[in-house]
């Protein structure tokens, strides 16, 4: 079967040699079997957003030699859909707003029990509140975020399919395939529209795969615990289901990630000190 498949950043710094296993993953992996390779930008975190950097994007990636369909997809430009699929949920009645701000929830949370990303799992301050207290918050001019109550998502979940558990297809790096068990619980009531931008990564991600017929999600394994969110977004949407491939992290020999932040191992400063594309393939598949 020819397969879709994207290479998704986030123009809030310049790629990196991580970015680039994950961007030569995805554009191989499309090319082998007559597939299609797009680019998506994911720029809904609107603080931070550089349109310097959309340009180096599309400057790296074709230095690595990558070719990919045009137009390219902006998430910014899509508000509007991420938001008519939250409606889906609200109508669900399986989202609810939140005021809590961090340190309200960190003062409130279990200090024992943290999500994937490793923040505080949420304590539940404002499920179940009352119209009234909402009501005053939003005439305060105060704007929520809306949060999945993961126990009613679940309930929902279970009348769809009944006791077949929520799982995916993975395929490792040597092409074998498992079927993974999805875990979305342990997000707890995770955020499914922020209150700064009217979407979140995880739904986004799954709307934009879906509108793009994406089939193969190829990402690094420090993102495999999302795919437990994602797998639960798109059943309760009826979303198609893609397989997925979480690659290897390149990182430091301490053992630390590769990051924008820091600037670690960046194309662009590997470019002006001479290497090539060639030079970055034999290094990431070292």
């Amino acid at each position: 079967m020819s397969s879709v498949t994207r290479f998704a950043p986030s123009p809030n710094g310049l790629l990196h040699v991580g970015h680039a296993l994950s961007a030569i993953i995805a554009h191989d992996v499309a090319r082998k079997n007559g597939g299609r390779f797009l680019l998506r930008i994911e720029d809904i975190d609107l603080d931070r957003r550089r349109p310097e950097f959309v340009t180096a994007i599309f400057e790296d990636l074709n230095w690595l030699g990558l070719t990919w369909e045009e137009p390219v997809l902006v998430q910014s430009e899509h508000f509007s859909d991420y938001l008519a699929a939250a409606d889906r949920l609200i109508a669900m009645g399986l989202l609810y707003p939140c005021f809590a701000s961090r340190k309200e929830i960190a003062d409130a949370a279990d200090p024992t029990k943290t999500d994937p990303d490793g923040s505080p799992l949420y304590p539940g301050i404002w499920r179940g509140a009352s119209a009234e207290a909402i009501g005053t918050r939003m005439a305060a001019g105060d704007t929520p975020a809306l949060r999945l109550n993961m126990e009613g998502a679940l309930q929902t979940l279970k009348e769809k399919r009944g006791d077949k558990p929520l799982t995916f297809v993975e395929i490792a790096e040597d092409g074998s395939q498992q079927t993974m068990t999805a875990e979305p619980a342990r997000w707890g009531d995770a955020i499914i529209v922020r209150k700064e931008v009217p979407a979140s990564y995880h739904l986004s991600v799954v709307v934009d795969d879906a509108r793009q017929g994406v089939t193969h999600v190829t990402r690094g394994q420090d993102l495999l615990a999302a795919t437990d969110l994602q797998r639960l977004l798109q059943e309760l949407l009826d979303l198609p289901e893609p397989v997925y491939s979480h690659h290897r992290v390149i990182r430091w020999s301490d053992g630390r990630k590769l990051s924008k932040s820091n600037r670690d191992m960046g194309l662009r400063a590997l470019r002006d000190e001479g290497a090539t594309a060639d030079d970055i393939r034999r290094v990431i598949f070292a």
